[in-house]
C-alpha cells in the first residue's frame, strides 16, 4: 500500500496537541499546574493578611477569584503554550524532512516514509502503538514520535485502519 500526503505546519502542531492531551505525563502536568496553583494563590492570602495584619477576607476574596479564573483559563493558556512552542521549534532549524511532500510505503515487513531528505523505515514491531483523532492517524515508533498520517490522504480510512491492526497484531 503506497500513500502520497503533503504534511504542513499545522498538522505537526495538531499532533503535539494530541499528544500532550493523550499522553499520561502531559495530562498531570496540566492537573498539578491547574490545581495547585489555586491552592498557592489561597495559600498567599493566608500569609499576606497574617503578616500585614489585614482582615483575612480582604486578601482571601480577590485570590478566590483569581484562583477561579485560573481554574477555568489555565487549560487553554497551557494548550497555547505547546503550540507557541512547537512553532518556535519549528522555526529553529530546517524541517524539509518533517513537513511537505511524503510518501507513505505499507509492506508485509513494515512502514517505509520517503521524503526530500531520504527515507525512514521502521518495523511493524517497532510500532509502539497506533492511536486516530477525527482529522489523522499516528503511528508512534517512540513515546513521543510518531508517523502522522492526515486521513485527507486516504480513499478508504477503514481498509487503512484494518490493514495497520492487523500488521501490530502479528507483530506484537
Amino acid at each position: 500500500m503506497q500513500i502520497n500526503y503533503h504534511l504542513t505546519e499545522e498538522d505537526y502542531l495538531h499532533f503535539n496537541l494530541f499528544h500532550i492531551k493523550n499522553s499520561n505525563t502531559g495530562r498531570k502536568v496540566l492537573m498539578i499546574q491547574r490545581f495547585l496553583s489555586p491552592v498557592m494563590f489561597v495559600v498567599i492570602a493566608f500569609l499576606f493578611s497574617y503578616i500585614t495584619e489585614t482582615p483575612f477576607l480582604f486578601m482571601f476574596i480577590p485570590m478566590f477569584i483569581l484562583a477561579i479564573l485560573w481554574f477555568i483559563f489555565y487549560p487553554k493558556y497551557f494548550y497555547n503554550t505547546i503550540i507557541r512552542q512547537s512553532k518556535k521549534m519549528i522555526k529553529e532549524g530546517k524541517n524539509n524532512g518533517l513537513l511537505g511532500e511524503h510518501t507513505m510505503i505499507l509492506t508485509e515487513e513494515g512502514i517505509s516514509d520517503l521524503n526530500q531528505k531520504g527515507e525512514t523505515k521502521v518495523n511493524w514491531s517497532g510500532i509502539e502503538v497506533f492511536k486516530e483523532d477525527n482529522d489523522f492517524f499516528y503511528l508512534y515508533n517512540s513515546s513521543v514520535s510518531s508517523y502522522i498520517l492526515p486521513k485527507r490522504a486516504l480513499s478508504d480510512e477503514q481498509e487503512f485502519r484494518k490493514y495497520v491492526q492487523s500488521k501490530l497484531e502479528v507483530s506484537k
